[in-house]
């Protein structure tokens, strides 16, 4: 996985590599699927959501830029992967999932793996986790109509948004850096997530 789908897709950060070398994607799918585990797409978890391919979560990985003593937030924990290889980039991981059952699912399978600076929060992700914030990071795992100005006013001066944005056929992946009162904002590349639901996505559900 980590030659084929990431290193020849252009995901060159070596703390990136070896995160997504460590987790074991096959504890984070059901057991009718774990064949597929590696596999180079997104799979179901239930809940209408899914785990996004491998290169997905590098890319928002190394698009966040983590050094190793960082707070992030994460968008969407969705079954606990994304937040797994977080967990090994940065210094404490604030998750925040809207399915209750997907949380408890996800909280789990990290407890089992001994991953313990993940925090789980069942809510609105749209709206983040204020009492939380500030955020050296926030990754998103779902699509936004415009970036959540209530993530973006959770972010530190100089951190990154890394958030798919709705675009026409196609959703982008975007990065958007914090400069004082500024926003740097840099496109990916096309992706497909689920929507986000919430005050600021696309409303309530």
């Amino acid at each position: 996985m980590v030659e084929r789908q990431l290193q020849a897709r252009g995901i060159g950060d070596e703390r990136v590599l070896a995160a997504m070398g460590q987790v074991p994607r096959e504890e984070f799918v059901s057991a009718g699927l774990r064949n597929r585990a590696y596999a180079d797409s997104a799979l179901s978890i239930g809940s209408e959501q899914t785990i996004s391919q491998p290169w997905i979560v590098a890319a928002i990985c190394q698009a966040l830029r983590l050094q190793g003593p960082e707070l992030v937030l994460e968008v969407g924990t969705g079954s606990g992967y994304s937040a797994a290889v977080l967990s090994l980039l940065a210094g404490h991981v604030v998750s925040v999932e809207r399915h209750e059952e997907l949380s408890r699912s996800a909280e789990r399978t990290l407890t089992s793996l001994g991953i313990g600076n993940v925090e789980l929060v069942v809510g609105d992700g749209s709206l983040g986790v204020p009492e939380r914030a500030p955020f050296d990071a926030v990754a998103v795992h779902a699509t936004a109509p415009s970036p959540p100005p209530a993530l973006l006013a959770q972010l530190v001066d100089g951190g990154r948004l890394v958030v798919p944005i709705a675009s026409g056929e196609a959703d982008m992946l975007t990065v958007l850096r914090r400069q004082g009162e500024r926003f740097e904002t840099e496109t990916i590349g096309p992706c497909r997530f689920v929507p986000l639901i919430g005050e600021e996505g696309f409303g309530a559900k």
